[in-house]
């Protein structure tokens, strides 16, 4: 029987339907923001399927009710009704410049112009043509007027690293979006989607009644696959596939509900004949996420144990983004756990799943040392722990930072603490995909690094210039709390000597 066709890049939902791809149902969701409320914000990750979601509503009010038979919307009473619609979508290209972003903005609303049959009058576009289109749309087609507007923000992400014009780009945008504010007896929906949710954008000040649903629960799986849909939708496609290692891989993400797949993860997945890669990762290098890491000499091994409030996750500015949020909202960190405070809510995040611990920290790991491609490197690591080879183990991480250039140690002088040491054995075995715990919490202390083997767990402590490192965590008896995994248990104490920039000694026992 031939199978459905993958719809890989495709973002228009008549086209699916019409060609017959695979669909994962989402008109429930459409169905109840559109009954519930009127004015929406969607923050995710790049790749979510966003602009599907987006184009989801624009059908749905489009008024064409065939398109939806066999989907839950056909047959659950909803009342399909054509309304004009106004489409802003900045997901295509790049602006660089105020001019740029000015010129993409008249593209925009000239393509609107086009399509509502609407003239501004003026060769100026600025808000002024936006708030004429509004008014003259509901005026015209007698039906209030839809907003669907997608990837807010990416001219300003297109400029993060240049912090003067993305300030420059957000007062502009403030400007244009402050229209909706005052439109609302024309409006009969409004939903905008992006990445991230910047602080100054009187988008979210302005429009106070607008709602954001980024981490309500019932709206955790609007983007994304379940893992009902991918075992459901996917089912014939994926015969003979081993489903956990499936979700080790590429599930993950939670925003406060079930937990759900990246969908471009799983098309391509299936595509590339079941080959485990970084599909997601491999779309954008997050070069101004490793400039931050290096930047604040972040300690890579805190990344177990980030604790944030309702402050961090809600938005960050143009002129200060904290490292944790950036992750966060660009999906390289994912919420795991919530708990209540006597400050209110508190979130736990993780790195979600193995596609992006293993991308992300080889990324890291060559970003940091200034070596290059180090999967050989990777390999003799791994061989050397699995082996409970420390001899060779030494030998590979001496000759590892006798590699990193001597500008690496200057200037920043990285090289007075044993913190980036500790962040580059993190990276690296963490790039190897295996289970490690950094800063791991016992009742003596925090053990620096744990690493949980299929046959040992291995215990590691960092110490400089002559610091008896295996002496610590044998006085701090760490290795009691892994005692009862019936598996031997190995203390490392890895040396470092500053002066000669690499490792002076590792010394090890086993349990």
């Amino acid at each position: 029987m031939k199978l459905k066709k993958l719809p890989i890049g495709i973002s228009t939902l008549k086209e699916i339907i019409e060609e017959d791809y695979l669909y994962v149902d989402k008109t429930k969701i459409a169905q109840k923001l559109i009954e519930d409320s009127k004015y929406y914000f969607l923050s995710r990750p790049r790749r979510f399927g966003k602009s599907l979601f987006l184009d989801t509503l624009r059908t749905i009010f489009d008024g064409d009710k065939e398109i939806f038979k066999g989907l839950y919307i056909y047959d659950n009473g909803y009342k399909f009704e054509k309304h004009p619609i106004i489409h802003i979508s900045f997901a295509e290209g790049s602006t660089r410049t105020k001019d740029e972003f000015l010129d993409k903005w008249q593209e925009l609303l000239q393509y609107n112009e086009e399509r509502l049959g609407i003239d501004c009058y003026s060769d100026i576009y600025d808000r002024k043509c936006f708030s004429r289109l509004i008014r003259e749309a509901q005026k015209k087609y007698k039906k209030r007027v839809v907003i669907l507007i997608d990837e807010y923000d990416k001219p300003i992400l297109d400029n993060i690293e240049n912090p003067q014009i993305a300030e420059i780009i957000r007062d502009e945008l403030k400007n244009f979006y402050s229209v909706i504010k005052g439109a609302d007896e024309y409006l009969k929906f409004v939903f905008i989607t992006g990445v991230s949710k910047f602080s100054k954008v009187s988008l979210f000040s302005g429009l106070n009644n607008i709602q954001d649903i980024t981490l309500n629960p019932n709206f955790a799986t609007i983007c994304g696959y379940t893992q009902r849909d991918v075992e459901i939708v996917f089912e014939k496609h994926l015969i003979g596939v081993d489903m956990q290692k499936v979700k080790k891989w590429y599930n993950g993400y939670k925003f406060l509900g079930e937990g759900v797949y990246n969908p471009f993860d799983i098309l391509l997945f299936i595509a590339n004949n079941f080959a485990y890669r970084n599909y997601w990762f491999s779309t954008a290098t997050p070069t101004f996420l490793l400039k931050l890491i290096e930047k604040n000499n972040y300690f890579l091994p805190n990344l177990e144990n980030i604790i944030k409030d309702d402050r961090m996750l809600d938005s960050f500015d143009v002129n200060y983004i904290e490292l944790e949020t950036l992750m966060w909202q660009t999906g390289y960190l994912t919420i795991y756990d919530t708990y209540e405070s006597i400050k209110g809510i508190k979130y736990k995040l993780t790195i979600p799943n193995q596609e992006v611990k293993i991308s992300l920290m080889g990324s890291i790991a060559d970003f940091i040392t200034k070596i290059g491609n180090t999967e050989l490197t990777q390999e003799d690591i791994y061989d050397a722990l699995i082996n409970l080879d420390f001899k060779s183990f030494e030998k590979t991480f001496q000759s590892l930072f006798a590699s990193i250039p001597y500008n690496n140690f200057t200037g920043t002088k990285l090289y007075e603490y044993e913190g980036y040491y500790a962040s580059v054995f993190y990276a690296y075995l963490k790039a190897l995909g295996l289970d490690i715990v950094g800063e791991d919490v016992t009742n003596k202390g925090r053990i620096d690094l744990t690493l949980k083997m299929p046959n040992s767990i291995i215990i590691i402590e960092f110490k400089v210039d002559g610091t008896d490192a295996l002496k610590q965590i044998k006085e701090k008896n760490y290795s009691q709390k892994y005692i009862n995994k019936n598996l031997p248990i190995f203390l490392v104490g890895v040396e470092f000597d500053t002066k000669d920039r690499n490792i002076s000694q590792v010394a090890w026992e086993k349990i």
